[in-house]
């Protein structure tokens, strides 16, 4: 493959102008300059608008609406994009210069793979975080990887368009872990391939983030872990260990529940599982 590679760029943004400006210039700064940078404003009230005037670059493109969740802009994103390859940027994340042209090297290395994705750093209110050893990202088949938690990050990857007509786009009902609901419904048709340098840098830890302000994050999992159960696109090992996982989380949540008296949650989420049981 010797063809030069275009990628669409696409950044969700919701009132974070104080980090977005971080992460496009991380963007245009790349040392591959072929892209489209595509910025989504999910109904930002802060001075967002006012940061992307100031750029005249003409790779960057923007578009404006009405509140509707991460999964809602990237949709959009996607819808406008014209790129072979879709990169995701988390409005508070950033990328090292060499990020598309170290992963258009693996592409053209690798041109049976579909999706790409990099180490990370991590960062939390300035200080370096340890990788804990679950947090190991995996390269290959990793269905079953993905099961336990999120294994990919959007920020780190880079996905072929064609994976998106064939499994669809982001899932618009849930709430949170959007994510989690994609890889798992790519990586069980679709290989993995790991490019192990850190080229992606995470900011977290901080009060304006989805995973801080909804309770019960596992929920949206669990919705998740459903969808694949019900999809009858999972072999019977697959099956198992995705029930195993299913059972697991609703076990754990409903002690959070018990805790919390929401008893209604306990007993819905204690059966649960017996709906998939075989």
């Amino acid at each position: 493959m010797n063809k030069k590679i275009f990628f669409s760029i696409i950044i969700p943004t919701f009132n974070r102008a104080a980090f977005l400006e971080t992460a496009i210039n991380s963007v245009l700064n790349q040392t591959y300059p072929n892209f489209e940078l595509i910025i989504i404003n999910d109904g930002s009230n802060d001075s967002t608008k006012h940061l992307i005037d100031s750029y005249s670059d003409i790779r960057l493109s923007y578009s404006y609406h009405p509140n509707h969740g991460v999964s809602f802009s990237r949709n959009k994103g996607l819808a406008a994009s014209k790129g072979e390859f879709i990169a995701f940027l988390d409005s508070d994340d950033r990328w090292a210069p060499e990020k598309l042209k170290t992963t258009m090297t693996y592409i053209q290395r690798y041109p049976e793979i579909n999706i790409f994705h990099t180490e990370e750093i991590w960062y939390r209110n300035g200080e370096l975080l340890p990788q804990l050893s679950k947090h190991k990202k995996p390269t290959g088949w990793v269905y079953t990887k993905a099961l336990p938690l999120c294994c990919i990050g959007m920020s780190t990857s880079v996905i072929n368009r064609s994976v998106f007509d064939d499994i669809g786009i982001f899932d618009e009902t849930l709430e949170a872990c959007e994510d989690y609901d994609f890889w798992l419904r790519s990586t069980n048709k679709y290989e993995v391939k790991l490019i192990p340098e850190e080229l992606t840098i995470k900011d977290g830890g901080r009060s304006d983030q989805l995973s801080s302000k909804i309770w019960g994050l596992d929920r949206f999992r669990i919705k998740a872990l459903e969808k694949m159960l019900l999809s009858e696109e999972l072999t019977k090992e697959k099956y198992n260990k995705t029930f195993k996982t299913l059972s697991e989380k609703c076990r754990i949540f409903a002690l959070g529940a018990e805790k919390r008296g929401k008893t209604k949650e306990v007993e819905f989420y204690r059966n649960l599982p017996s709906k998939y049981n075989i």
